[in-house]
């Protein structure tokens, strides 16, 4: 079986479907996924802006997806229209073993162009097909997914199709989604509703057979399987609360009273099963959900995340999980982000009582956050269409830029980092913007931030951006790295036909963020967007045990130490003192050909 070493180009404007070989230096020094997907952006050249034609969306597998143990996933990789950064966002569920499969010897697909009515783009045997999108155009992703019963479609919804700048990507009727940073309103712009994979996933041959039943086991028995197993990232809720770093009521609280209603416990109470029935590690809790709201048609359930009932539930101050899931389901079916969405809301709740806005919305009210949320993805009123551009734009727009943290334009997520130090590090440093599935520091930090030495906390952040980087240019799923070190990675690269040393792979990572860093460096982020927000930096808080509003940990977030930490983490990466990669950084990881003279390179090795 011969290793996928091609890219499909489709250019909408024109219709036109192009195949050609990756370049070999590309295949050795960037694998597939992030890492070809973001060489790929890098060489379409700097200024692009989000919204136009000419801004590049790629679908991106690796070479091992379909094959690996965990949650299979492709990359959506595009300038992102919410921050203006690089963006790569990962879609699970069936669609990327599927992708995978009718890509054929294609490691992606990059579309370009705008067409002048929506279409949908049919992929099958390695080939590719422009073709009209009909009547699908204004059906939410639930109802365009089951127009395809016999593939697996990649969607966008109505907050896609009125581009809202965190619109998802959805698969599996909005079980799963690209999710954060707004790729589905790049497809909305190119008037594309839907990408199709008609083949079946592949079976793995051979050797990678052996190899996938010997890792699924050591997958399922490791820490991360066993916790996914116990209740996916569900658990998160419980974990946060109790760590103090729940982000509760517009981050005005850092525990929630409500947490045991929107909980792991709760949720398992609720399911009817789970995603994958029978699998070691068997996927989300299906929580049942009423009525469709649209249309009044039966829908049966409902796969909310982690995130969910940490920015829907207690993020809103809404302490009943079903309604919780229900507001989920609604951001799944208009294909929006449920951290950028909940966040929305809860700047528009805060900015209301700060007499910025005229919107009645409160915390506690489900009926009020959902008619917000629809309201958003419509871009109804002057105030929903500021907030469809994202929480940052609001604030430029009314005020109230201290009310909710985001970093380059995106809204933070699941951790609070007034409790955990290395992860406001984290966030900050994020080449996507404020995300918690770069690093997630958060579990050490957590428990025991005054133990940490500040240079521990910088390599450690930058180590496991580093290790994630690497898994999705294979495209893994991140909770693998437990089991899929650079060696065991290279023995599966070797069983598909490639050649890759382990210590060569062992640096893959440091290399994809080094060019994910030099993107933003050209498209003008610097020191200044690796900032604390306004609304966290130097606020004590209230770590929710009392009135007082002291926090049990007094010296975080720090702005002058702080700026120490980032000092050291420039010091970890090579980058000088502006977080600018350096020349000597380049050599080393040979991609010294990236300096083109169109974006500032470091002067100064380290600090």
């Amino acid at each position: 079986m011969d290793p996928p070493d091609r890219i499909l180009r489709i250019d909408l404007s024109t219709r036109r479907v192009d195949s050609e070989p990756v370049p070999e230096e590309w295949l050795a020094r960037y694998v597939g996924g992030k890492g070809l997907g973001a060489r790929y952006l890098y060489a379409a050249g700097g200024g692009i802006d989000p919204e136009s034609p000419a801004n590049p969306l790629a679908f991106m597998t690796g070479p091992l997806t379909g094959y690996t143990p965990g949650e299979q996933r492709y990359a959506a990789i595009t300038k992102s229209p919410l921050t203006g950064a690089f963006l790569d966002s990962y879609g699970g569920g069936t669609f990327p073993g599927r992708l995978a499969a009718s890509l054929g010897p294609h490691l992606g697909v990059i579309v370009t162009g705008a067409a002048d009515d929506p279409v949908v783009l049919s992929l099958s045997g390695g080939e590719a097909s422009v073709e009209p999108a009909g009547d699908l155009w204004g059906l939410d992703t639930a109802a365009t997914d089951d127009r395809f019963p016999d593939a697996a479609v990649a969607c966008i919804g109505p907050a896609g199709e009125n581009t809202v700048r965190y619109a998802t990507i959805s698969s599996d009727g909005g079980d799963h989604h690209a999710g954060r940073g707004g790729a589905g309103a790049v497809m909305g712009t190119k008037r594309l509703k839907a990408v199709v994979a008609r083949d079946p996933p592949p079976e793995p041959p051979g050797r990678l057979a052996a190899l996938k039943e010997r890792d699924e086991a050591a997958f399922a028995d490791s820490d991360a399987g066993r916790w996914l197993a116990a209740g996916d990232t569900l658990e998160t809720v419980d974990f946060a609360n109790e760590a103090g770093v729940l982000p509760t009521r517009g981050w005005q609280d850092r525990r929630f009273e409500g947490a045991e209603g929107i909980g792991i416990e709760r949720a398992a109470e609720r399911a009817t099963g789970r995603e994958r029935e029978g699998d070691p590690v068997p996927g989300g809790f299906r929580i049942p959900e009423g009525e469709r709201v649209e249309s009044g048609a039966p829908v049966a359930d409902s796969v909310p995340r982690g995130a969910t009932p940490i920015v829907l539930g207690a993020g809103l101050g809404i302490d009943d999980f079903d309604a919780v899931a229900a507001l989920g389901g609604v951001c799944d079916r208009l294909g929006m982000d449920v951290i950028s969405a909940g966040n929305a809301v809860a700047w528009a709740v805060r900015a209301g009582d700060e007499g910025l806005i005229d919107r009645e919305v409160a915390f506690g009210d489900e009926a009020a956050a959902r008619s917000t949320i629809e309201e958003i993805a419509g871009r109804e009123t002057q105030l929903d269409d500021a907030l469809a551009d994202g929480v940052a734009a609001a604030a430029t727009r009314f005020g109230g830029e201290d009310l909710i943290p985001t970093v380059k334009g995106m809204e933070l997520s699941s951790y609070d980092p007034r409790g955990a130090t290395s992860m406001a590090l984290a966030y900050a440093t994020s080449d996507r913007g404020a995300c918690h599935r770069r690093a997630r520091p958060v579990e050490a930090d957590a428990m025991a931030p005054s133990s940490r030495d500040p240079d521990d906390v910088a390599a450690a952040v930058a180590a496991e951006q580093d290790r994630r980087a690497a898994l999705w240019c294979l495209v893994g799923d991140d909770f693998l790295e437990g089991v899929f070190d650079p060696a065991i990675a290279a023995e599966w690269l070797a069983a598909r036909g490639y050649d890759h040393d382990p210590v060569d792979l062992a640096a893959l990572g440091e290399r994809v963020w080094t060019l994910t860093r030099l993107y933003n460096v050209r498209e003008g982020f610097g020191r200044e967007d690796d900032a604390l927000p306004p609304a966290i930096a130097g606020d004590r808080g209230n770590d929710g045990e009392g009135d007082e509003g002291t926090s049990s940990h007094p010296d975080e977030l720090d702005p002058d130490a702080f700026d120490d930490l980032l000092d050291r983490y420039y010091a970890v990466r090579e980058w000088d003192e502006n977080g600018r990669p350096t020349a000597s950084l380049l050599d080393r990881l040979g991609i010294a050909d990236l300096a083109d003279g169109a974006v500032p390179i470091g002067e100064v090795d380290g600090r």
